[in-house]
């Protein structure tokens, strides 16, 4: 099966770049000694440190497939749903834990970045899908 690489327009590449490096930054609020900066964005502290390390490396690895796809103009359009769905999907889940009453509105407020960035990138789904 290949690889459905699409060129990226310039607005998608600076998207890619912005949430790249929102990811490789954000990743360090998932470490376990970052409990200050969590309780800060509204996010629980967290369990087991093994929990919090693996999912700022899961963040930190998308950030550098963010950055690789942005930087060389290039992505395949199974990464970028995927990527779409995982930015919305974390935003779902913090709006569904601040309403039913188990984190502050500041954590799903923290995460409007993804909300932008997740709806570009279905943008770009759809608008270049139409195109060909």
């Amino acid at each position: 099966m290949a690889l459905d690489v699409s060129e990226l327009p310039t607005w998608m590449r600076r998207a890619l770049l912005a949430t790249g490096v929102m990811n490789v930054l954000g990743a360090g609020l998932f470490l376990p000694p970052a409990g200050g900066l969590r309780a800060l964005a509204g996010v629980p502290p967290g369990e087991h440190g093994v929990y919090l390390t693996t999912l700022a490396m899961f963040v930190f690895s998308f950030g550098l497939a963010y950055l690789y796809a942005g930087a060389t103009g290039r992505a395949d359009r199974l990464f970028i749903a995927l990527s779409a769905g995982g930015k919305l999907s974390f935003v779902a889940i913090l709006v569904f834990y601040w309403a039913s009453g188990s984190i502050s509105i500041r954590a799903p407020l923290a995460a409007t970045g993804d909300v932008v960035f997740g709806l570009l990138f279905l943008t770009w789904l759809v608008t270049s899908r139409a195109e060909e």
